[in-house]
């Protein structure tokens, strides 16, 4: 958004009249205007493209999607309030049996601390795992009133080819995520903060990051839907704002 002159003033006064506030109840409102929104009631159906974003973190037991274990899977769902603001709703996890004949990397179980082979870990198997978590995107996706989900991931494109070869592995056909777009947080939390670290780009958003909880996947998907919301929000922000500013500028054009 550019505007000179005159018109600079203008934003400057309506960001100090809409400062951020603080979130509520830990959801995602950061950085989110105190004024009624110009738009009618928003729906996330409209906002991309028919897609749900979707917030999902694997822990692995290494880097080749193909060959290593995927051991933990966590998906969050994201919902859209009246003012097109969004916020995390739903998190949905489970522990995966490493499939037959998968290889771990000793190195991989010393970041995330997970042992495999646990049975207080009440792993699933791929297939049931899948079935788990696809089954509440697919709910997620119909009371959206969308067609598919879309992956949100820090580094997504790690996330989505575990997600894909699992799929493949299991022959699964009701996969609700779009084989290959997905959004990563990594330019989102680059773009808005300057920061591409996860932990870093979390702070720099507003919220809080232990690294003590760090690569679960459970922590890592909530914090990742966190800085996902953020961004969108200030982008919301922004679009509310340039709606504001055309308003009050159109009187003005008909009187010149």
């Amino acid at each position: 958004m550019q505007i000179t002159g005159n018109g600079q003033s203008t934003i400057e006064n309506l960001l100090k009249r809409h400062a951020p506030i603080k979130a509520l109840n830990g959801e995602c409102y950061a950085h989110r205007m105190s004024y009624t929104p110009l738009t009618s009631p928003a729906r996330m159906a409209e906002r991309f493209r028919g897609f749900l974003p979707v917030v999902v973190d694997v822990e692995t037991g290494g880097f080749d999607a193909e060959h290593d274990a995927l051991l933990e899977i966590a998906a969050v769902t994201v919902t859209m309030d009246a003012g097109g603001y969004l916020r995390p709703h739903q998190t949905i996890s489970t522990h995966v049996e490493p499939f037959p004949g998968a290889n771990i990397d000793p190195r991989s179980l010393e970041i995330t601390g997970i042992d495999p082979y646990n049975p207080l870990r009440g792993a699933l198997t791929e297939r049931l795992a899948l079935d788990h978590i696809f089954q509440a995107v697919r709910q997620a996706v119909r009371e959206a009133d969308c067609q598919r989900a879309i992956l949100v991931g820090h580094n997504a494109a790690f996330d989505l080819g575990f997600l894909n070869m699992a799929v493949r592995r299991c022959g699964n056909k009701r996969n609700p995520f779009h084989p290959f777009s997905c959004f990563d947080t990594v330019s989102f939390g680059g773009l808005a903060f300057g920061q591409t670290v996860l932990s870093k780009a979390v702070l720099a958003a507003g919220h809080t990051f232990d690294g003590r909880e760090a690569h679960s996947a459970v922590y890592d998907a909530e914090r990742t839907a966190d800085l996902f919301c953020t961004v969108v929000n200030r982008w919301r922000q922004l679009e509310l704002l340039e709606q504001e500013h055309a308003a009050i500028d159109a009187p003005q054009a008909g009187l010149g």
